[in-house]
């Protein structure tokens, strides 16, 4: 029959029939197919050697005539090229099936895992899982560029530039393994624009803004840890990361495990008066022996028996650093206005600075103090890592006594910094 849409309307099953398959005399291979329950669908059947193939188009209550006739025009075009056009719905079935999630979840527990520090690897989860959350559910091969570039403007107003970089590198990584995997066919990170540029920095905090950032850093998590970073000099992600059984109060020393460190050297970081102050705030768990960790002085919830970290809430250690620095930056600002405007006179804004600023400033005040360059490397844990085994146990030894004097110096100072006594 030739396939109108009043005769379409006509068509039932014949009797005794569960199935039945009707063809167009206008165009050979685009037909009908009847089922029981009055189910229509529209069909294109064609030859690939000596194969017979049909392929569903769609349901005749959802695609008009001249619709579905396009379609099986296109569909026995491709057959007669030589093209299987099941073959490339299957295809793309299981390309669908292939979606960033999935591939992240294998790069991630595979050579992601093996080869990256932990710190690193932390902070790859947080990019795959947190960052890159609403792109999971794609299929792989059908994100594009706009898709990554718009979304990376998202992660920068939401969690600040630096954080959608690190995002980017992390993204275009598995894209590239992916393509060596024969997952992918291209790369869509290449081409989108970092949210800022970043450069080799020297910032060293002057004594003012030292105290700026002490005394607006916060009374939660966040003011802690800068306060911390400020008195020990140590990086952002092992202060943040701190946990109770690094720690051995009695000898007031703090030890960053070596899968905690970059060099991936266990670090001995003696604490002065004024770290040990900020550790032992009432809003940290107390624990009786620190080191192993047997038995907790006080639980404020059954969760805090649990948590081995200083700082943050649930599984994890501390996280939310760019809004809580966006607030750190807006209370400095306020209070620099605020003073110029009683002097009257016009405020001169902080230049913009980062939290690992912090570090080199107790680099280079800890010489200012007359800390030896040896010395000040052992603080900042820059002892090679390559100087592993006995070496590396006897360099620790060796610098203990002269980390903990300059550390204990440089506590004090901070302390006049701080209180606007200058020397």
């Amino acid at each position: 029959m030739r396939f109108t849409v009043p005769a379409i309307a006509k068509l039932t099953l014949p009797e005794g029939k569960s199935d039945h398959i009707i063809f167009d005399d206008a165009m050979p291979g685009f037909g009908i197919r009847l089922r029981a329950g009055g189910k229509k669908v529209w069909i294109a059947q064609y030859r690939v050697g000596t194969k017979q193939r049909r392929l569903t188009i769609g349901s005749t209550d959802k695609l008009s005539l001249d619709a579905a006739r396009a379609e099986a025009r296109a569909i026995l075009a491709k057959a007669q090229l030589g093209t299987d056009p099941q073959n490339e719905k299957v295809e793309a079935r299981n390309k669908a099936s292939v979606t960033l999630g999935s591939i992240a979840d294998t790069y991630s527990n595979g050579p992601a895992k093996r080869s990256l520090r932990p710190n690193s690897y932390a902070s790859l989860l947080v990019h795959l899982n947190k960052h890159w959350k609403p792109l999971r559910d794609r299929p792989l091969h059908g994100i594009q560029r706009a898709d990554i570039a718009s979304r990376l403007n998202e992660i920068a107003e939401e969690n600040g530039p630096f954080a959608a970089n690190r995002a980017r590198v992390v993204l275009s990584s598995l894209f590239a393994w992916a393509m060596s995997e024969g997952l992918a066919e291209g790369n869509p990170v290449i081409g989108t624009r970092k949210a800022t540029e970043e450069v080799s920095r020297d910032r060293v905090l002057s004594d003012a803004e030292l105290s700026l950032v002490w005394k607006h850093a916060g009374a939660g998590d966040y003011g802690r840890i800068v306060r911390l970073l400020i008195l020990t000099g140590q990086r952002r992600e092992e202060v943040g990361g701190m946990a109770h059984s690094e720690l051995d109060l009695a000898k007031a020393l703090w030890t960053i495990p070596k899968e905690r460190a970059k060099n991936g050297l266990a670090h001995d970081v003696p604490l002065s008066a004024s770290a040990l102050a900020i550790i032992d705030e009432p809003a940290a768990p107390k624990i009786a022996d620190t080191r192993k960790r047997q038995t907790l002085k006080t639980f404020e919830t059954p969760e805090a028996e649990e948590r081995d970290f200083l700082f943050g809430a649930g599984e994890g250690s501390f996280s939310g650093w760019s809004k809580s620095k966006a607030a750190l930056d807006a209370r400095v600002s306020a209070d620099i206005a605020e003073t110029a405007k009683a002097a009257g006179a016009k405020p001169k804004p902080m230049p913009p600075w980062r939290l690992h600023d912090i570090r080199r400033t107790v680099a280079t005040r800890l010489g200012d103090i007359g800390v030896l360059p040896h010395v000040v490397e052992a603080v900042l844990n820059h002892i090679s890592g390559h100087r592993a085994g006995v070496a590396g146990i006897y360099n620790r030894a060796t610098y203990a006594s002269e980390k903990r004097a300059a550390l204990d110096m440089w506590g004090l100072r901070v302390r006049d910094v701080v209180e606007g006594i200058h020397a």
